[in-house]
This record gives C-alpha cells, structure tokens and sequence, in this order.
C-alpha cells in the first residue's frame, strides 16, 4: 500500500542520482582534458624563453590523447553502473518487501474493533503464521454450494509487498458485508511473523493456508475464492494455476491492480537497470493463469501509476475466456483509481463488482 508507493518513489530517484554522479565524472574529464590538451600558455611561454623543450606529453599526438581520456571516462562510467547494479542485486528483496513488523499484542489490539478471530498455522519450514478471520463463525464448516450466501464463501486474502494485515481493515470489512468469510495471513517476516519472504517460500505458504482451510477447517474448495492485491496478485494467481492442475478447484479468482509479472513492472519503472537479468523473485502471472480454470474477476484502476491499467488488461487477456463451469472471466476498471486509493474513489463500484461475482459463484 502506502510502502509500496514510498518503493517507488525511493528506486524512482535512482536515475538522478546515477546520471548526477556521471555528470561529476565527466565534469571532472574534461577539466583534465583541456588541460592536456591546451597547455596553459603562460608556462609554455616561460618554458620557451629558457629555451627548455615542452613537456613529452604535448608530443604525444591530440587523438592519442582523447582516446585515453574518452576510454578513462568510459571505464567510470561502467565502474560507477556495475556498483549500483551490484547493490540493487544485492538488495533487491529488501526494495521488493515492505514489511512492517509488530508484537503480537499490538496486532491483537488492531483488530479488536473489527472483530476478527486470531488463527494461525505452520508454514512447510515450521514457522508459524499468523492470520485473521472475519466473517459468519458457525458457518464456516458447512459444505457444500452457497445459494443465498448460505453457507457463505470463503475468501483467502493476499496482500500487496507493504505494511501488514491491519492495513487492509477496510476491504475485509467490505467484503464480510457481501456475505463472505475472511482469512487473511500475513506473509513470513510481515507483522508478528518470522521469516523472511521469497517468492518460493510465499507460494509454499499460500498452499500451507490454503490447507489449513480445507483440511484442517474442512472447507470445501467449491467455497474458497482466492483474492489478490497487487504483489498478492502474483502469489494468487500461482495458487489457483497450481490447484487446478491438480484438479483442486478453488471457487474463484478475484485479481485487483495486479501485474503480467513483477519483471514486467520493475523494466518500465527501472529502463536503465538490466533487471530481466538479475531480479529473483519474478512471479509470472501472465505464463500462469492461462492454467486457471476458475471463474476469475479482474479489477484495476484506470490511473494506477504503479502498475497501469494496460499491464492489467495484458494479464486479462491472457487468462482463459471462460471458466471450466462456463462462467465468463470479467474486468472492471475503477475510473480515477490509483494503485491504492480506489476504496476512496470507487468503492460503490467495487462493491458491486465483487458482489455480482460472488452472486454468480453462488449459482454454480
């Protein structure tokens, strides 16, 4: 959310300060270039009345000379570049995750106006991962389709790369109005979790949660519709193409300002960076959810400037045309709507959106 926005701005300086320190470089070789090759004349001059030859270096021939300075500048130039190639490569996960870490007690403070139910389960390496539930309680355990929302749908919840859960009160609140269930856990190395995220590890996490609904709350796949923001988009989208392939058919998709892959973003945001040859974590959406066969709902705003609609419309056309069970796929742009603003600006229709959706999954 709001980290994500202050990643950018922070990467988004980084060519400034690149071409800045370039500039001092070349300010610097010319200065000397000059130098060489107009020698102050004053000196020259005192030099001739001594009737003492000139420095060796003037005999040297004026391209020579250029040549060796042209190739100096270069050298710093390319010195300069692979260091702050080198760092970012270096760090790129710290740029990537914008984690907020918190005790336990202030994470339970957070969420007790909402209401929300602490759960928690065991990540495959151990760690434990703690979460939120909002939504019908008794219910949860039904099986089952959900005509009239009875029982009601269970949405699992992905975050976007910043904060923590307490930062998506609003959405989840949203969405338990609809009629919905909500888990949501935040991500290893985010809020009271330990860790730290990796692509790989979030998505052996999203199966972890993924079982814990439905083996240890005994949900049934049919109910669990999949929600991913953003970043969360790529971890969704991963999690619903690999549980169709396996014939674990979530309920649905619902994808919002999310991207075709995070290699896709990071170029256009960083052109003067090599980033398709040194970003590890890429999630490629766009490769992934033509293997999704569940109904599947896009929503993206029109003037998102961290990942532009386009990006959004390029990963919807890259999904199926329609669901195994004959439910078209369906995308919503949010006029006006930045990458984190659009509860602000189109919340009716976000709600109406997502509620027509959940309406249609209901009939299945």
């Amino acid at each position: 959310m709001g980290g994500e926005r202050g990643v950018a701005r922070f990467l988004s300086r980084l060519p400034f300060a690149f071409f800045g320190l370039l500039w001092r470089h070349f300010a610097v070789t010319i200065k000397a270039l000059v130098s060489t090759l107009l020698p102050d004349r004053v000196d020259r001059l005192k030099l001739a009345r001594m009737n003492l030859p000139e420095p060796n270096n003037s005999t040297i021939p004026r391209v020579t000379r250029l040549r060796r300075w042209v190739w100096r500048f270069v050298r710093r130039v390319l010195i300069v570049y692979t260091v702050i190639v080198a760092m970012l490569a270096g760090f790129q996960r710290s740029l990537i995750y914008g984690p907020k870490k918190v005790s336990a007690q202030e994470m339970r403070l957070a969420g007790v106006d909402s209401e929300f139910e602490s759960v928690e389960f065991q990540s495959h390496d151990n760690i434990t991962l703690h979460g939120w539930k909002l939504g019908g309680g008794s219910q949860l355990a039904a099986t089952g389709n959900f005509p009239d929302f009875r029982p009601r749908p269970v949405i699992l919840f992905f975050c976007g790369n910043a904060m923590h859960r307490a930062y998506r009160l609003q959405e989840f609140e949203l969405l338990a109005r609809l009629g919905a269930d909500v888990y949501c856990f935040d991500y290893r190395g985010y809020g009271e979790n330990a860790g730290s995220p990796t692509e790989t590890d979030l998505a052996q996490d999203a199966h972890a949660a993924w079982s814990y609904l439905t083996a240890d709350q005994g949900v049934a796949a049919s109910r669990i519709v999949l929600f991913g923001e953003s970043l969360g988009g790529g971890v969704a989208t991963r999690l619903a193409a690999e549980l169709c392939q396996r014939g674990e058919i979530p309920g649905g998709l619902i994808l919002r300002s999310t991207f075709t892959s995070l290699t896709d973003v990071a170029q256009r945001l960083f052109w003067w960076l090599p980033v398709r040859y040194v970003l590890l974590d890429r999630f490629p959406s766009s490769e992934r959810i033509g293997k999704v066969s569940c109904p599947i709902l896009v929503l993206h705003g029109d003037q998102d400037s961290l990942i532009p609609i386009e990006i959004g419309q390029q990963l919807f056309a890259a999904a199926p045309r329609e669901s195994r069970s004959g439910m078209a796929k369906r995308f919503v742009p949010l006029p006006g709507a930045d990458h984190n603003d659009y509860l602000d600006v189109s919340k009716g229709l976000v709600s109406t959106a997502i509620g027509e959706f959940l309406g249609e999954l209901a009939k299945k």
